[in-house]
């Protein structure tokens, strides 16, 4: 007869959990003595000394992989409270230079190796196809297979040449959809040659780049059956056929697109079953004023006990799981013998989201005092913090913010506004001015009183008639605002 122990070791040796605090839990130091694979950073773990945090967990289990979403720009960890000061995708992407883009992967690996990390959760891979989308935007490379090919890869060799291992996501693509899966379960209508042909490439480029991990997307296709790739076997199993034996990696279990139809538990067993081989559990915090005192313990035993009961019943495989266990400690092997890390003398954060930046249309002049910004921007969602005050105060500079949200904000308030942005320097910051979207709408308005506005637009960018002047930052992280802000600055700036 298998113990109880025999099978909570098994289990764990695949689990990959987010905790809450700075400090080990005692329920987490108990499950990395008994063959935990590792945990995974969010903002709330990352206190004063980070890589004390990091060698305790290491000490108590030399094989754990600690992991890090640290895409750079709109997604970050490490600098979640000032804003990111690493370009992002969009950026990278627009700008199209792929030895920027390997230096910028190379830098990240650097911040995250000087934490003690392990594994950082990037580079993007997907085709953002869907303008709509909103989970992917501007953290994907951009819309054109062929150049987010070109840049998965260089990301993939400059963060993996920094001893970290790279993890692109989200297979088999989540560039077309317009359903947030932390919310819901997305539903792509493409056929099977369109996903081949636009959206699989990038993932190829990653794994003939030699990338340690691929992340899974919870989306469904009817083609595919009813079951979410992340749980399917036979799109991880297209995964496998592309040559790649490194580790599949599943995207949070806490979302809803798995939770709320097959559970924690009934997802992690699912999952391993499918071909994954290291679960994601999530971040015990997203459930917000709902969270459990006890969320993180909570969500770790939930997938724990799913993928023991499964063991036991049969239904999954004994060797299914060894097979994934072996895979994620061989990346642990491969990682804990990385060199200490170095500066790139190729990177240059400020020079990079310099050029990549867009002016349409002759800016007016701005002088260098504190600026009036009326902020239209979506709220932040569980994926990115896009409304994070940091551009907003970067663009200000000591003037006054107005938030205003276009999807529901009053005429009245919108006109008082407008006048007395006719009185002053006046930035709009926006993140989508598609024509018939609320910003777009609020900020017309605005125009009407106050034509000399400039628009900063930090999501997409967008060609529409009459826009005004307007700065394409093409990122919400600090760096993106601090380079918006020397184009206001620069006289008689025009780029396109």
């Amino acid at each position: 007869m298998i113990d109880d122990d025999e099978l909570i070791r098994l289990a764990n040796s695949v689990l990959w959990p987010g905790f809450l605090g700075t400090t080990v839990p005692s329920w987490l130091a108990d499950a990395l003595g008994r063959d935990l694979a590792g945990v995974v950073y969010f903002a709330q773990n990352l206190g004063s000394d980070t890589a004390a945090l990091s060698d305790e967990i290491h000490r108590i289990a030399p094989h754990a992989l600690i992991g890090i979403d640290e895409e750079g720009g709109s997604v970050t960890r490490l600098e979640t409270a000032t804003g990111s000061t690493v370009p992002g995708a969009a950026q990278l992407g627009a700008l199209d230079d792929v030895d920027a883009t390997r230096a910028t992967g190379a830098e990240i690996a650097r911040r995250v190796a000087m934490i003690g990390a392990d594994v950082v959760i990037a580079p993007v891979a997907d085709v953002n196809t869907d303008p709509r989308n909103p989970v992917i935007g501007v953290r994907a490379f951009g819309d054109d297979t062929e150049r987010v090919s070109r840049h998965v890869a260089a990301a993939v060799r400059g963060i993996q040449e920094g001893g970290i291992a790279a993890c692109a996501k989200h297979y088999p693509g989540h560039g077309d959809t317009h359903v947030d899966s932390h919310h819901d379960l997305p539903r792509l209508t493409l056929t099977q040659d369109a996903i081949e042909a636009v959206h699989l490439p990038p993932f190829q480029a990653a794994v003939d780049a030699g990338v340690r991990s691929i992340m899974t997307a919870h989306i469904c296709a009817e083609q595919w059956g009813a079951l979410p790739a992340t749980l399917n076997p036979a799109v991880l199993g297209r995964l496998r056929e592309t040559g790649f034996d490194g580790v599949i990696i599943t995207d949070a279990l806490d979302m809803a697109a798995i939770r709320e139809n097959h559970g924690v538990g009934g997802g992690a067993a699912l999952a391993l079953a499918a071909g994954a081989d290291l679960l994601c559990v999530g971040n015990p915090t997203n459930p917000g004023d709902a969270m459990l005192a006890d969320q993180d313990e909570h969500d770790y035993r939930a997938a724990r006990d799913g993928i023991v009961a499964a063991l036991r019943s049969g239904e999954l495989p004994r060797e299914r799981v060894e097979e994934a266990a072996r895979r994620v400690r061989m990346m642990a092997d491969a990682v804990r013998a990385r060199p200490a890390p170095a500066a790139s003398t190729d990177y240059d954060g400020d020079t990079i989201a310099d050029r990549a930046l867009n002016v349409r249309c002759t800016l007016p002049v701005f002088d260098d005092v504190p600026t009036m910004v009326i902020d239209l921007r979506r709220p932040s969602s569980l994926a990115v913090d896009s409304a994070a005050s940091h551009v907003a105060l970067a663009l200000a500079a000591g003037g006054e913010i107005v938030r205003l949200g276009a999807e529901d904000v009053a005429d009245d308030a919108i006109e008082e506004t407008a006048a007395r942005a006719a009185r002053s320097q006046t930035v709009v910051l926006v993140d989508r001015i598609d024509d018939g979207a609320p910003q777009r709408i609020v900020l017309d308005l605005i125009r009407l009183s106050a034509p000399g506005v400039v628009t900063v637009n930090v999501g997409l960018a967008t060609a529409s008639r009459g826009d005004g002047p307007v700065i394409d930052a093409r990122d919400a992280g600090l760096l993106a605002a601090r380079a918006a802000r020397r184009a206001l600055l620069a006289p008689n700036r025009k780029d396109a």
